[in-house]
């Protein structure tokens, strides 16, 4: 660990090296950024993934000892979550290790239609009263008589409630509500303990890579609302419905990211989005510039507006859609690519905007430190020169990462990547 300079000077250290490389300037070095999600299981050892969901504390102080004995200069560790308020709840399209998977498997998502086609119309004219009376009893076994509700707008009115209590007398839907509120209690009891964990490492010297995070409009409907299935259908034949979903989700999405002004820290502060359909293989240029890029667009324009960084994660490849990236705002945007070519993106994008990735995390799985002492060496080579280059792995890291090769990954921007 560093301890020539105090953790103030270190944390402002680091916002300034990510900072040059986001105005596309030559910092001292090229800065390193550690997503971790469930690496301190592998790291610490003794762990499983499970302890994410389940021994928080001992979970939150792993996590503080990788970053700390690793230092690198900004930190994404966002994994696991309540376990207990899981399983009282019973989701019916996520599993997690512990229960319904095995203690060291990465949680999983499984594709729903919570959403149906002909629901359109009723999500869109009162989506509060579609998520209490319909969304929550699909998704969550525990909720499902949340379905027997009457209609929030039938509770209008000075003298109308007593008129419409008789489902709320239910006694399959007042357990659902204590179920609910048991899980409340189990999530507090979490938060109690990981709550500040942020402001603990800043203190530390360690800036996060994000202070918010807003989905894509069509990401969220396809991934909680209707599924990949369904929204892709839906291009074809409810595409008046969907752009309709969209031009509601953006506002709220906008809202979402905006929060990140009400962080203590950040210079700049930074928004984080998950882009998972927009890729080249979901859909064709046409769907991309009707359904993905408009949206996508107005979500950075909204953050550099309000001095915001947005960063956008590509999953997937983006190849053919690299050029598009010119029209956001120059210098306010990290493009985090995941498996696209970083020589056909720094090509289009070497004069405009940041890149961040490169480190395939199969790398970390398999080779050895020298191998990604010697493949970081080369991307810094390349990608480093003139500045605009976060070093990062290509997804988040998982647990079957070697400790030694992240090890190596984050040391090799100390040993070759001064400027």
């Amino acid at each position: 660990m560093n301890v020539s300079k105090s953790p103030e000077e270190l944390y402002e250290e680091r916002e300034k090296r990510v900072r040059d490389a986001i105005e596309l300037k030559e910092p001292d070095r090229v800065p390193v950024v550690l997503a971790m999600n469930y690496f301190p299981a592998r790291y610490i050892g003794g762990l499983t993934v499970s302890d994410a969901f389940y021994n928080h504390e001992v979970w939150r102080e792993a996590t503080k000892k990788t970053i700390v004995e690793l230092e690198p200069d900004l930190i994404a560790p966002g994994a696991g979550g309540s376990g207990s308020a899981l399983s009282l709840l019973q989701p019916n399209l996520y599993k997690w290790a512990g229960d319904g998977l095995d203690v060291n498997s990465i949680h999983q998502y499984i594709e729903g239609e919570p959403l149906k086609a002909e629901e359109y119309d009723l999500f869109l004219s009162d989506p509060g009263d579609f998520t209490l009376r319909y969304y929550l009893p699909r998704v969550w076994r525990a909720l499902a008589p949340f379905s027997k509700l009457p209609p929030l707008h039938s509770l209008w009115g000075a003298s109308t409630l007593p008129s419409q209590t008789a489902p709320f007398g239910d006694s399959e839907v007042m357990k659902a509500f204590e179920t609910l509120f048991k899980a409340g209690q189990e999530q507090e009891t979490v938060l109690k303990i990981i709550r500040g964990f942020y402001e603990e490492m800043a203190d530390l010297g360690y800036p996060p890579l994000s202070h918010g995070n807003a989905s894509h409009p069509f990401d969220v409907i396809s991934d909680h609302l209707r599924g990949m299935t369904g929204t892709m259908l839906d291009m074809y034949r409810n595409p008046c419905e969907l752009t309709r979903a969209c031009e509601m989700i953006i506002t709220r999405s906008m809202e979402s990211g905006l929060a990140a002004l009400k962080s203590k820290r950040g210079n700049p502060k930074r928004v984080g989005t998950a882009l998972h359909r927009g890729s080249d293989g979901f859909m064709s240029l046409k769907q991309f510039e009707t359904y993905y890029w408009p949206y996508l667009k107005r979500l950075a324009v909204s953050f550099a507006d309000k001095g915001l960084v947005y960063i956008p994660f590509y999953e997937g490849h983006w190849e053919q859609r690299l050029k598009y990236l010119l029209e956001l705002p120059k210098k306010k945007t990290i493009a985090r690519f995941a498996i696209t070519d970083l020589n056909k993106a720094k090509d289009v994008l070497g004069d405009h905007t940041c890149i961040m990735g490169g480190v395939p995390h199969t790398l970390l799985q398999t080779a050895s430190p020298q191998e990604v002492e010697d493949y970081c060496k080369n991307l810094i080579r390349v990608y480093g020169e003139g500045g605009g280059f976060l070093l990062s792995t290509s997804t988040g890291l998982t647990h079957e990462a070697k400790p030694e090769n992240v090890k190596a990954m984050i040391d090799s921007v100390k040993k070759y990547g001064k400027y």
